[in-house]
């Protein structure tokens, strides 16, 4: 089981989320390091907002391109709550 953690892009679509991955690579050669940032759609039933960092594993195929699903929220966006007061 893939766990990832992630940063919430887009909650435009209906219980979907995309999810964007950064990761650091080191360059066999070269020693540089690079990163890969690459996005999930997340099935998303618990309803978090962009900005927010989740974990999300893999699970059942909900449709052509969603397979992953939201575990859990790490932290909340902090700009998302001072807009709403």
């Amino acid at each position: 089981m893939k766990i990832f953690t992630g940063k919430v892009v887009s909650t435009k679509m209906a219980k979907t989320a995309c999810v964007s991955v950064d990761r650091v690579f080191v360059h066999p050669v070269y020693k540089k390091r690079y990163r890969r940032i690459k996005k999930y759609f997340v099935h998303d039933d618990i309803g978090v907002s962009e900005g927010d960092i989740v974990n999300f594993s893999d699970s059942r195929p909900y449709s052509k391109t969603k397979k992953w699903k939201i575990l859990e929220v790490v932290r909340k966006d902090k700009k998302d709550d001072t807009a709403k007061k």
